[in-house]
């Protein structure tokens, strides 16, 4: 008969092997803009996101159907944290498989839309997608120590750095998405200024979405002692 620990290790376990799919999935982000800067094979990138995607999306009901089945008994005052926020448990799943579906359409909409790789805006584009795969690296240490605190109920985790780092790149992008878009409108010889800022808006969106995440895990972690997302100001007053 399973355990209550079973419960919060299986949800772990899913969770992480989704974690690392979702970083192979935006990891090819770059690559892809690469490949297409150089006339690579970038088509092949481009379905292998796609492929990843689709796991993704299996990966993602899988968890959340554990969630959503499991009664009182397979939960267990072990993993009353769980329970107690199932609801907003269930939307960040949901958000998070927001990622690697925004990072398919991407590189779907660079494929259709066809922009010059050689400029300014193109390379801003292509840093920004570089900070978007730190942040999602990082997303993942921050996500797996949040599920491990609301599967343990004896649990305390600290993700204030993690969750500092992401805002902190998101922060870059939104420099970059706006150099992008003001060097693309700023120069004569840019044809269509506004396929780059319709692709720079779709990086920043991705990175807007995982810095989302953190504020969702905040905005959870407010009602458990145990995971603490925000800096103490006075002990850095101290």
């Amino acid at each position: 008969m399973p355990t209550d620990a079973d419960f919060g290790e299986r949800l772990e376990a899913k969770t992480v092997t989704y974690l690392d799919r979702i970083d192979d999935c935006v990891a090819l982000l770059p690559r892809a803009l690469d490949e297409y800067a150089s006339g690579g094979d970038y088509r092949e990138t481009v379905d292998e996101i796609a492929a990843i995607e689709s796991e993704c999306d299996e990966l993602v009901r899988d968890i959340t159907g554990t969630i959503t089945n499991a009664g009182p008994d397979d939960i267990g005052l072990l993993n009353t944290r769980i329970n107690f926020n199932e609801s907003a448990l269930l939307d960040f799943y949901k958000e998070l498989d927001v990622v690697p579906n925004h990072t398919e359409r991407i590189v779907q909409e660079v494929v259709m839309m066809r922009p010059d790789a050689d400029g300014d805006s193109f390379r801003d584009m292509r840093a920004m997608a570089t900070r978007i795969v730190e942040m999602t690296a990082v997303l993942g240490d921050v996500v797996e120590g949040f599920v491990r605190g609301l599967a343990r109920s004896d649990a305390t985790e600290t993700l204030t750095e993690g969750i500092e780092t992401i805002r902190g790149l998101e922060s870059e992008c939104d420099e970059l998405r706006n150099d992008a878009i003001e060097t693309a409108f700023a120069d004569d010889a840019v044809a269509q200024p506004l396929v780059y800022r319709e692709l720079a808006i779709l990086l920043d969106e991705l990175a807007n979405t995982i810095e989302d995440l953190t504020d969702r895990m905040v905005v959870i972690a407010s009602k458990e002692p145990g995971i603490v997302t925000e800096a103490d100001p006075e002990a850095d007053g101290e």
